[in-house]
């Protein structure tokens, strides 16, 4: 399949497409109920994999794996990576981005950090010298082959983030992303200086963007948006409040059936849809879980 031109088509789209976190693979199968796009986040990734923050920990290897993993349980939704700076070496990030275009990855995201990298809403990133990021940019856009890549800079100074966003527009990139944007104002800004490219917009939980709707971010202009981690604090919130109430209860487990309450039958048949996406049929007899519809690529 064409995964790229699948997504690529996507984004032409009148409306903003959502891309969602997923962090593992039982987040993706939840948020597959509800959406038909993932993004896999150096953050969220970086967080369940190896329990460190989104600093440069992340072995493209790992990265690979999961994407695998992911478009063997998913085999009909859209899948932007995130490969941070394309760990280091331009030789590197085309390897990579082969890699990860065989294992069914629709599209990558490039970022113009040098290390030590930080998450793209933190403070003290540092940048590489535009052409330098530019020569890296373009090897990767010359390995690919239905492959979308987002071009993305992590500029903080205002005429920088504007300098750049322009010339990633230059460049055969699908998409460009400024991250951490401040403001609707700088949105504005930003849509103006790259033309016709297609925009991204990357939101995350007390990050330094505005919290904005799909609606509003169409009528500004952008074509995607990724929400790089509402699985994971969703996640940390429950879990937290799961351990509290095991502890207030001596461990006695709560009861099952109750509203949003979940016990082995319905873990189950979620998880039993990983496997009825590639032929429509239920896999355990007992299973009564409706099969999901994969999204036509």
């Amino acid at each position: 399949m064409q995964y790229g031109n699948a997504l690529r088509n996507e984004i032409a789209s009148a409306d903003t497409t959502p891309l969602i976190g997923v962090y593992d693979m039982y987040s993706a199968s939840i948020a597959a109920q509800h959406y038909n796009g993932f993004f896999v986040s150096g953050f969220g990734f970086a967080a369940s994999y190896y329990g460190l923050p989104d600093i440069g920990f992340i072995a493209w290897p790992d990265m690979v794996a999961f994407t695998e993993r992911l478009r063997t349980a998913f085999p009909a939704h859209h899948l932007l990576v995130d490969i941070d700076d394309g760990y280091v070496d331009p030789e590197v990030a085309c390897h990579v981005v082969q890699r990860l275009e065989r294992a069914g990855a629709s599209g990558v995201i490039l970022e113009d950090q040098k290390r030590p990298r930080r998450c793209g809403h933190a403070d003290g990133k540092l940048t590489l010298p535009l052409e330098e990021y530019l020569e890296k940019l373009n090897l990767v856009l010359a390995s690919r082959q239905d492959l979308v890549v987002v071009a993305r800079t992590d500029a903080t100074e205002d005429a920088d983030i504007l300098r750049r966003a322009a010339a990633l527009a230059e460049t055969d990139a699908d998409v460009v992303l400024v991250d951490g944007v401040r403001s609707v104002e700088w949105i504005h800004r930003i849509r103006k200086v790259i033309g016709d490219k297609p925009l991204l917009f990357n939101q995350i939980a007390g990050g330094k963007s505005p919290r904005l709707s799909l609606p509003e971010l169409t009528d500004l202009g952008v074509d995607v948006a990724i929400y790089s981690t509402p699985c994971l604090f969703a996640a940390h919130t429950a879990i937290e409040d799961a351990m509290l109430k095991l502890k207030r209860s001596d461990g006695r487990l709560p009861e099952t059936g109750g509203a949003g309450a979940v016990g082995v039958a319905g873990s189950t048949q979620l998880l039993e849809r990983n496997i009825s996406r590639h032929h429509g049929r239920s896999v355990l007899p007992h299973s009564s879980a409706p099969v999901s519809q994969p999204v036509s690529v």
